[in-house]
């Protein structure tokens, strides 16, 4: 099988995917420039390529995404037809994710960043200790990364929703919903809202000054998905105004952030620099290979694309 790698990587980190991928898929052959086999490359496997990557490709059989999250891939007009598309769900990566989620709703119901903004002011003072039963939380996409974050924070007490754009299967101990009412009525409930949807035209700039507005005064919000799910400057000011209490931050428009960029310096705002859950790239070839070895055996397809729908 002749394979295609290319993505928006630099030449170190492709070469670290390359390894891991051949020790994996020994028996394949492997190419960094579709030119030099365009007329026998049956796979390609990508991360965020660039715009036409994949065009004059014949035998094009796969395109095998590297990312969780194949919003850039999406809107690339070139992008063969008919060819499936797969996304990577890589367990390591979801296990970080949500450890992520996990560390930043025990850090808002506990007050612990509070607690890092009295520490810079030399001020010794005690707040209030809610129950994890007491607190809700509402968890938006429940897809692999969502269901998964949902899970733990149940496990530790808090009371979950999720929500999704379809609807989703029953999930012990979490309450699911996926219409829009449903929505504007769990905003309201939540102490913390956090963000793992998949970003389509229909969620981008979805958490926004309306949004804001809805939720119960004070609450906090995670945002470990895209950053154009987020309008910054609708955070902004619902952070200023007291209507929201604290961000948490790993997903921006433009990164790295600029300097001078609000966010860096803004009290109630806690950025990562897009690190919530990084790929493993040793489980992520175990993916890209058994997916290959199915599209061999003619076997269904793991984590198939929808098109229509964008994830």
């Amino acid at each position: 099988m002749h394979i295609l790698l290319c993505g928006s990587f630099d030449a170190c980190e492709r070469d670290q995917w390359l390894r891991v991928l051949q020790a994996q898929i020994p028996d394949a052959h492997w190419h960094l420039d579709p030119r030099a086999a365009a007329e026998r490359i049956e796979v390609a496997v990508v991360a965020n390529p660039p715009p036409g990557s994949l065009q004059g490709l014949p035998a094009l059989r796969l395109i095998q995404s590297l990312w969780a999250g194949v919003d850039r891939l999406m809107v690339d007009d070139s992008l063969p037809e008919g060819v499936p598309v797969t996304r990577m769900v890589d367990p390591y990566m979801s296990a970080a994710m949500a450890e992520t989620a996990v560390w930043a709703s025990l850090s808002l119901h506990r007050g612990f960043f509070a607690y890092q903004r009295q520490q810079r002011e030399g001020a010794w003072r005690q707040l209030e200790q809610r129950r994890a039963c007491e607190v809700q939380i509402g968890v938006l996409g429940m897809g692999q990364l969502g269901r998964r974050a949902a899970r733990q924070l149940a496990a530790l007490g808090y009371r979950v929703t999720g929500w999704s754009q379809r609807t989703a299967a029953a999930e012990p101990g979490i309450d699911t919903c996926s219409t829009d009412q449903a929505l504007q009525e769990l905003l309201p409930q939540c102490d913390i809202l956090i963000n793992l949807l998949p970003l389509t035209p229909a969620t981008r700039g979805l958490l926004n000054r309306q949004l804001f507005t809805a939720m119960r005064r004070g609450a906090g919000l995670v945002n470990l998905a895209r950053g154009a799910h987020l309008v910054e400057h609708d955070l902004l000011q619902a952070l200023d105004e007291g209507q929201l209490g604290h961000a948490v931050l790993d997903a921006f428009i433009e990164e790295p952030l600029p300097t001078g960029h609000r966010f860096w310096q803004h009290p109630q705002v806690t950025l990562l620099p897009h690190v919530a859950a990084l790929t493993d790239m040793r489980s992520a070839a175990e993916a890209v290979a058994a997916n290959l070895q199915a599209l061999a055996r003619g076997e269904p397809l793991s984590y198939l694309v929808d098109r229509q729908r964008g994830y």
